[in-house]
This record gives structure tokens, C-alpha cells and sequence, in this order.
């Protein structure tokens, strides 16, 4: 009887995902303000209005497709990725591009090489980097707050009230103001005493992280996910991350940093152990997480973009079939092949 496994349904692991999701999506809002709540539902409803046309193309059956949840965690993830301020038909095109382009051009769920969140926030990243980068500033550093209502009309209009400016609720994220600081010589040291950053990583974006890895856990403990990846790849952006700060603290940021800042967690929880796109071998598992992790940090400290973790998962989405190729297990009740001489 240990070899048998229970039915597990695609709706109620994407059911489960979402439920994951929910204290991060808590603690963002109530950090950030109502912005990340309006991003969520607009990308959601985007999604399966998409989702619900490309099936009706295919001549597929929509409402089993429709109510398996997939579309819905490919919209929360995105929507949790993104700017919550950008302008409306940002989140609009990014999720399009995600549901369209990479899930169902390539086949529809299970057959998407790519996971398709990470390919829309990357096409927005590339293509409009003047809005992905209006994120939102923690409402204790803000000037002033916006209402829901001052929200959607700045989402959808692009008014704010009168005689508030964008910057008083944009800002660099930590991640980018540690990189451009650093650009301008000062140690690591200075940089941590401004007003963005917390104790450990970003104002803010602590508790966040801490929220995606208790929403981690709690798919850990549900056996939606096994520790592979997730360890593989904090472990790898920890090491590198470590080594150097050691090597240098004034120029590196300690490990605690890179796992706080910016998507790591939710990287590691909730995007790359995505079963489709993933590496599904526990060895390929590993090596998949590693690599993720190690790209990560790359990117991060020498790399173009502030942030790795969509280009670090979408580079190694591509590599999953050479890594399952090549570290399948040996089958039950076979002997294993010698290596000839």
C-alpha cells in the first residue's frame, strides 16, 4: 500500500495554491494599499475570459477547463509579480500574453513549455520598463494614502488626487535602489540606513516574504509540492550569495537579503515548482532549483535587471528535458547499468 497514491484533482491543488496565496496577498494589501487587490481581480477576470475564448476556439469543453483553477493561480501569481499601479491594460496584455501565447498556443495545461506567468511579466518587463517599475511605496513611508476609489481612478485614468504627485507613492524597489546605490560607490552599510530598506530586506516586503514561506510550507505539508526545488534553489542563492558577502560585505549583500528581497520566495514556492514546467525527476528537481537560484543571484549582481527570478526560471524551463533525460531513475526491480569500460 506504500506505492499507492490518491486521485488528486487539477481544481483542488489549484484550489490549494490560491488558498497559499492568500496571507501574502493580505500583508501586501495591507502594506501597500488596495492597489494589489485591483490587479488581482482585473488579471483574473482578463484570464478567464481569455482562458474561456481559446477553449471555444480549440473546440474544447469550457466549463471543466474553465473550473479547474489553473488560469486563476496563472492570474494571482501575475498579478502579485507585477506593479499593482501600473496602468490597467498592462496587467491586461501580460495576462493575455500569459493564457494565449504561453499556455495555450503551446497545447493548453500540460503541454505549455514555459510557465506562462513568468512569460507575460518578462514580455511587460521588456517591452514597457518605464511601468514595471511603479512600485507602490509602504503606506508609513507615503506622503499620503489613496482610497480605493483614488486608486481605481489612477489604475484606469491616470489621475491622482489633486496636488499629489507619483512620487509620493512610487518608488524604486530595494533591490533596484541597492544596485543603483552601489553604482554610485557607496557601501552596503549606508545603503541598508535608508528609509526602504527593513531589517533584513525591503520595508515591507519582510512580512511578505515571510507569508509566501508559510504559504510554502502549508503546500510542503499538503504534498502539493516536495522540498527539491525550493531547497535547491534558496540553498543555491544562499550559498552564492553567502560566499561573497564574505568575500566582500561592502560590496554584496548578505544571503538574508537575497532570500527577503524581491520574488525569491515566491520563486521558489509558487513558480518553480510549477509540474508542468518544472523538472519532474527528484535528482532533475535539485539540479533545476540550483540552477534557478544561481541564475538568480547572477542576475541580480551583474545582470541587466534587478531582479532574476522570471528570466531564471523561463532559461531553465527550457532545459527540462535534457535534465529529465538525463536523471531518470532507475526503474524498481532493475539492476543498474555499469558504466562501460
Amino acid at each position: 500500500m506504500a506505492f499507492v497514491s490518491t486521485n488528486t484533482s487539477v481544481s483542488s491543488v489549484m484550489l490549494k495554491v490560491l488558498f497559499a496565496l492568500l496571507p501574502a496577498t493580505a500583508i501586501y494589501q495591507l502594506y501597500f494599499g488596495p492597489a494589489i487587490l485591483v490587479s488581482i481581480v482585473l488579471a483574473s477576470l482578463t484570464a478567464i475570459g481569455a482562458e474561456a475564448a481559446m477553449l471555444r476556439l480549440r473546440k474544447l469543453p469550457i466549463k471543466p477547463f474553465l473550473l479547474d483553477g489553473s488560469a486563476l493561480v496563472t492570474a494571482w501569481l501575475l498579478a502579485l509579480s507585477m506593479p499593482p499601479f501600473a496602468p490597467w491594460w498592462l496587467i491586461v496584455i501580460a495576462t493575455l500574453f500569459a493564457i494565449v501565447v504561453a499556455k495555450h498556443l503551446y497545447g493548453g495545461l500540460g503541454n505549455n513549455l514555459f510557465n506562462p506567468a513568468m512569460v507575460g511579466y518578462a514580455v511587460m518587463l521588456i517591452s514597457f520598463p518605464a511601468h514595471m517599475t511603479q512600485w507602490p511605496v509602504v503606506d508609513t513611508l507615503a506622503h499620503a494614502h489613496l482610497s480605493l476609489g483614488d486608486t481605481l481612478r489612477f489604475i484606469f485614468g491616470g489621475e491622482l488626487p489633486a496636488g499629489m504627485k507619483l512620487d509620493a507613492l512610487t518608488l524604486a524597489t530595494p533591490l533596484d535602489t541597492l544596485r543603483t546605490q552601489l553604482l554610485m560607490g557607496r557601501p552596503i552599510g549606508d545603503i541598508a540606513a535608508l528609509p526602504v530598506f527593513g531589517h533584513v530586506g525591503g520595508k515591507g516586503g519582510e512580512l511578505i516574504a515571510l507569508a509566501y514561506l508559510a504559504g510554502g510550507a502549508y503546500l510542503l505539508q499538503q504534498r502539493i509540492i516536495t522540498w527539491h526545488i525550493p531547497a535547491a534553489l534558496l540553498g543555491s542563492l544562499a550559498l552564492l550569495s553567502f560566499g561573497f558577502h564574505a568575500y566582500d560585505a561592502a560590496r554584496y549583500a548578505a544571503p538574508w537579503f537575497h532570500l527577503a528581497t524581491g520574488g525569491a520566495l515566491l520563486g521558489a514556492f509558487f513558480i518553480a515548482t510549477d509540474p508542468v514546467t518544472g523538472a519532474t525527476t527528484p535528482k532533475g528537481k535539485l539540479i533545476f532549483g540550483a540552477a534557478i537560484g544561481a541564475l538568480i543571484y547572477l542576475i541580480r549582481t551583474w545582470g541587466g535587471y534587478p531582479d532574476g527570478v522570471a528570466f531564471a526560471v523561463l532559461i531553465m524551463n527550457m532545459c527540462v528535458p535534457l535534465i529529465d533525460a538525463y536523471t531518470q531513475p532507475r526503474v524498481f526491480g532493475h539492476a543498474r547499468k555499469k558504466n562501460k569500460p
